[in-house]
């Protein structure tokens, strides 16, 4: 990370077929060597086939599993005099956003199951729920930042 400027945010696209910047920074995290058909072509038919089981729509269900995976506070390395204090700081949007997209795809993969649309789409269906392995990631974070309110008074 750079001490002299900010990074500049670069402008998306939005997506073909929803017109929608979150679903393109979705695709963009799940694609593997530059192979953004396959991954976008992966990420529609998870969607289709998660939102036929739970008869949502799929733009709505989408934003349902961002919305329930993204952490409200996390915990933040903070070292005074000598000691190192996990801090609870509140996420912010673009971090908690990006932190969701995360833990939505390391669940999904690390599923069982035949293929990355069937292992996404289930994972997108237990997140609607507020439940699987991306829901508990949020969960955990969330308690461990109550387990540390006391240090809350060194928050930078």
């Amino acid at each position: 990370m750079s001490r002299r400027r900010a990074a500049k945010v670069r402008k998306l696209l939005p997506d073909v077929k929803y017109n929608d910047i979150v679903i393109t920074k979705f695709i963009n995290k799940m694609m593997y060597g530059g192979k953004k058909s396959v991954a976008s072509k992966n990420f529609y038919k998870a969607l289709e086939l998660a939102s036929n089981k739970s008869k949502v729509e799929e733009l709505e269900l989408f934003r349902a599993v961002i919305e329930n995976v993204k952490p409200k506070l996390e915990v933040r390395s903070r070292r005074v005099g000598g000691a190192t204090y996990q801090v609870p700081v509140e996420v912010r949007p673009s971090r908690a956003m990006t932190l969701a997209m995360r833990w939505i795809l390391a669940a999904a993969r690390s599923r069982k199951g035949r293929s990355i649309v069937e292992k996404l789409s289930g994972e997108f269906l237990d997140a609607s729920n507020n439940a699987g392995a991306a829901c508990k990631k949020r969960e955990d974070t969330q308690k461990m930042a109550d387990a540390n309110r006391a240090y809350a008074h060194l928050r930078v």
